[in-house]
């Protein structure tokens, strides 16, 4: 994971991935933009967007495995108990010799593992999180800031 960015990296982008308002249509967009980048680049993913209580989007590529969807489920627990993106907190624990187990979050829900990134909301915080699995973590967290991003910007 030598390409892997730290955790001041991860933070900096964290505070520009900031939506003004967050629907089910954003939803909808942004599920469908992290479709069309994955196909693009034939990419085995799940891609997964979902609340604390429910799930706006949610697909699984060729290529994926049923193992994805539960590292997805995973991932997305960690960032929705933390609002950090899922990279940001393994970072952060390997950085301090932390784990989520000191945290008394079990293995078998939770993972410190790059792909979950929260949607923030201006004014209100953390309001969901994509997650994409399926890659190398930091492979996963970069598509699903590049999706983000590209809604953001109106692409």
């Amino acid at each position: 994971m030598t390409d892997a960015p730290d955790s001041a990296t991860l933070a900096t982008e964290a505070a520009r991935l900031v939506f003004p308002r967050f629907t089910e249509d954003t939803a909808l967009a942004l599920g469908l933009k992290l479709v069309e980048l994955a196909r693009v680049g034939n990419l085995p993913v799940v891609i997964d967007i979902r609340s604390s209580d429910r799930c706006f989007f949610h697909a699984a590529l060729p290529g994926s495995a049923p193992l994805n969807d539960r590292w997805a489920r995973r991932k997305s627990a960690t960032a929705l108990v933390f609002h950090e993106a899922s990279l940001l907190v393994g970072t952060r624990n390997r950085e301090k010799s932390d784990s989520l187990a000191k945290h008394g979050l079990p293995a078998d829900d939770f993972a410190d593992h790059g792909g979950a990134v929260p949607i923030r909301v201006e004014g209100v915080g953390v309001v969901a999180v994509v997650t994409v699995s399926g890659l190398p973590q930091v492979e996963d967290h970069r598509l699903a800031v590049r999706a983000i991003e590209a809604l953001l910007a109106g692409r």
